[in-house]
């Protein structure tokens, strides 16, 4: 198999036209890629060697990590093989893909370069206070430039070893490469991943906005109580809407438990170890008079 067909120029942001690079990890549409890459994105298009463009769908990043986890609708797709980042010899074959500065667009082949693991185990921290944690980072001097973020780093056999990442530079104006990239081993983001699974699929929607109850609060509304989270909205078609909350409604009570406070709120649904179609039992004031009510969270819905 070609392993051109296994690479993908990603993605482009449709106000701020960004872009990086990634690669495709499995046959149903499965893509990594740095969580820099598509931060703020509010729209992601992938494009593949085929020429066909795809919308993909963030499932779940980590920013301490600087990875994300991507998918488009596909089947059969060409896909990487994931090797072992433990094994890496300082020395060995180094072969970045990537999309520098969009060439990608150009003829829809990724642009490769090869060069040497320089180093391995690098620590740096924080990086220059963008919240990404780097540690136990990979050298190459294997030229990489702006567009090749979120691009694999792949050894003699083609396996990915790595994703890269950034870059040193030598300056503060120069913005090409000078032989020292660094990219984060295969290793840790293999066992990333399905962590960046299960954190999709616990995400759930209740489709309420509103304010705690203050003193002052009760006392300019009338309302009958001082503590508890009042609705002021109700989304269309939310699991709230569908538990006949109504906007002015009061929630007082969780799984049996007052509460006072959105705060709270949240720590008694945690507690539940919550996930769409988890049940939450809530008790509401309304013109006075309690209720009860179960709400059944549900999947964010896609925007």
């Amino acid at each position: 198999r070609d392993i051109f067909d296994l690479y993908f120029g990603l993605p482009t942001q449709r106000e701020e036209s960004g872009l990086g690079s990634g690669f495709i990890i499995s046959e149903d549409g499965y893509i990594l890629t740095n969580e820099h890459v598509i931060r703020n994105a509010t729209g992601i298009k992938v494009s593949l060697t085929d020429g066909k463009t795809y919308d993909a769908e963030l499932v779940e990043s980590d920013k301490s990590f600087d990875i994300a986890l991507l998918k488009i609708e596909g089947n059969k797709l060409p896909s990487v093989k994931l090797g072992d980042s433990d094994n890496i010899l300082i020395g060995e074959w180094a072969i970045a893909f990537g999309n520098p500065f969009g060439l990608f667009e150009f003829n829809n082949k990724p642009s490769v370069t090869v060069g040497v693991i320089s180093a391995v185990d690098l620590q740096f921290g924080e990086k220059l206070g963008e919240g990404h944690i780097y540690q136990d980072m990979i050298q190459t001097d294997a030229s990489i430039n702006p567009g090749n973020s979120g691009g694999p780093l792949v050894n003699s056999q083609g396996e990915v070893i790595a994703m890269n990442t950034f870059i040193f530079t030598g300056s503060s104006v120069s913005e090409g490469s000078i032989g020292i990239g660094f990219a984060i081993p295969i290793n840790k983001i293999k066992q990333m991943v399905p962590e960046l699974k299960d954190r999709a699929e616990r995400r759930y929607w209740t489709g309420l906005s509103g304010y705690d109850v203050t003193r002052s609060l009760a006392l300019w509304y009338d309302l009958e109580t001082t503590a508890g989270f009042l609705i002021t909205e109700v989304d269309r078609n939310s699991p709230a809407e569908k538990a006949k909350i109504k906007p002015a409604d009061i929630i007082i009570e969780v799984n049996g438990k007052r509460t006072g406070s959105r705060a709270e709120i949240m720590q008694y649904i945690n507690e539940t170890d919550p996930r769409p179609g988890t049940k939450i039992t809530l008790k509401i004031l309304r013109e006075r008079q309690t209720l009860d009510t179960t709400l059944i969270l549900e999947s964010p819905i896609k925007r």
